[in-house]
């Protein structure tokens, strides 16, 4: 995507973001989103692009880091609890409790039975979350293996993104197929009617910010909506399904 045109389009649809939020904050509605996705594959920026402009008192971020001792005794769910958003708020996930179902599982944080026992309660607590009448959307952000080891090297030589960097990233490349396997498994499993996946194509990151951002707004309703800017590209972001691998939005 060009400069200019991703410029533009960025601010035009930043404002409507602002019309959405003024709306949260009068009706007391409960905002909340997941990003999950493959190491590089831009959650980061994505998430920066939403809350940008966005007022901080009504808006917030979870990164939560390595369970503590407390954590690994409790509920799985329960650390994520408090940070669930309440009325007037907007809460963006950078990563979730979908930590089990891929780089828990895949780098063996947990056992087979504490990965089964997830996957048996996550519908159920994201079905208590819709009754609760909290907007929840879950989007994962997918990038090609060349793509991902050219921003791995990227973070390496670039002293402002050296942050970015942990011992799961050196992993990224070698456990490829395993990170496939465990994501594929995820989307069949949790993939609801009541909350589905959103596959995002990240190869682009420029597209792949502006075409999210048209989807989000146009999965909510605000006073002064502006339809005509939020058309986003269905070969970026699409509903889960079996054509997300024969569009070729998942990799393997």
């Amino acid at each position: 995507m060009k400069k200019e045109i991703y410029k533009q389009e960025l601010y035009a649809l930043q404002v409507e973001l602002v019309k959405f939020q003024k709306e949260v904050i009068a009706k007391n509605l409960k905002i909340c989103v997941i990003f999950e996705g493959r190491d590089a594959a831009g959650k980061d920026g994505m998430i920066k692009r939403f809350i940008e402009h966005l007022s901080p008192r009504d808006a917030r971020v979870v990164a939560l880091g390595k369970p503590s001792d407390v954590d690994k005794k409790s509920w799985y769910f329960q650390r994520y609890v408090p940070e669930l958003p309440i009325g007037g708020e907007m809460v963006f996930f950078n990563r979730s409790w979908y930590n089990r179902a891929g780089v828990e599982k895949v780098m063996n944080f947990c056992t087979q039975k504490e990965y089964d026992s997830f996957m048996k309660e996550v519908g159920n607590f994201e079905h208590l979350l819709v009754n609760a009448e909290i907007i929840f959307i879950k989007y994962y952000l997918d990038i090609s293996k060349e793509e991902q080891k050219k921003r791995l090297q990227e973070r390496k030589k670039d002293p402002l993104k050296q942050w970015k960097l942990s011992p799961i990233d050196e992993q990224a490349q070698k456990h490829w197929k395993a990170y496939s396997n465990a994501r594929d498994e995820m989307f069949n499993k949790t993939s609801f009617i009541f909350a589905p996946w959103y596959v995002v194509h990240s190869d682009d990151k420029k597209a792949a910010r502006i075409n999210t951002l048209k989807h989000f707004l146009s999965q909510v309703d605000y006073k002064d909506k502006n339809k005509e800017c939020l058309r986003f590209d269905h070969n970026v972001v699409c509903l889960f399904d079996e054509s997300c691998y024969t569009k070729g939005l998942i990799y393997k």
